[in-house]
């Protein structure tokens, strides 16, 4: 399976490039960068830092290279991905995407897209996320209406969207099993004097230093409270995630694929 990643110097993009390059059924083809970056031209191992060459060049132009590939992995930006999205679909490739922040419009367009090639979007590939989404699913049929649900995400200074995809995810799990949709009973932080509406699910962002990813659902009734957390210690969780990913849709046609169809949850 021949493969391109998106911005290989990003947090992700480094990790997904020194992981695809050790696995035995991927061949990395090239790397993309944005235009004018210092490493275009450099060898993606080097780019990626992944202590070695890899005899593969980094490019600022997908559509030179993009016919070598059989499917790219994108979790770079949104404005990126929207480009990515198109010259995926013009030269009928797969393409794996967890960037994340997109409107409910540009969302839509990788769905449209995925009626011509395969497509598999994931707000989150660790493994571990999305067991928490089945409890989280599990907890809300037992207790979802009794209790006050919030949502506590943490990530690094850098991240652009709040909150998460991850954690719209998770709320989208919870409103559906209690027969709601989520817009309707989003709570963005509070403020000033009031007291909490019941069947809300409350939000909080944290931004802080390299914190990499962690998320907290809380379940609270009365005299108790149920807590599901994830922590990542690093990148690596996502970058394995988004390359089994890739590995999965290789061989597939069109249709647009989750990452609970490849953990076959």
């Amino acid at each position: 399976m021949k493969v391109i990643v998106i911005g290989p110097r990003g947090k992700m993009g480094r990790m997904i490039t020194q992981i695809a390059a050790a696995r035995d059924d991927m061949e990395l083809v090239a790397g993309i960068a944005p235009k004018g970056r210092d490493y275009v031209g450099t060898d993606l191992g080097l780019a990626a830092m992944a202590g070695h060459e890899l005899g593969v060049p980094v490019v600022d132009d997908l559509g030179c290279v993009i016919e070598k590939s059989d499917v790219i992995i994108d979790f770079s930006t949104k404005e990126s991905a929207m480009s990515v999205l198109d010259l995926a679909i013009e030269y009928k490739k797969g393409l794996v995407c967890g960037t994340t922040g997109f409107s409910e419009e540009e969302f839509e367009l990788f769905k449209k897209a995925s009626e011509k090639i395969p497509v598999l979007y994931a707000a989150n590939t660790s493994k571990l996320v999305n067991v928490m989404n089945k409890l989280l699913e599990f907890a809300t049929s037992v207790i979802g209406e009794e209790a006050d649900i919030e949502i506590l995400e943490m990530h690094d200074q850098w991240k652009k969207d709040a909150p998460s995809g991850t954690s719209k995810e998770m709320g989208e799990i919870i409103a559906h099993a209690l027969g709601r949709e989520l817009k309707n009973v989003a709570i963005y932080g509070r403020e000033g004097e009031a007291s909490r509406v019941k069947g809300t699910i409350g939000y909080h962002s944290l931004r802080a230093g390299n914190i990499p990813s962690s998320h907290t659902v809380y379940f609270g009734c009365m005299g108790e409270r149920l807590e599901i957390t994830h922590h990542s210690y690093n990148w690596e969780c996502f970058a394995r995630g988004a390359c089994d990913c890739a590995a999965y849709i290789a061989d597939k046609g069109p249709g647009f694929y989750t990452i609970q169809d490849v953990l076959g949850l």
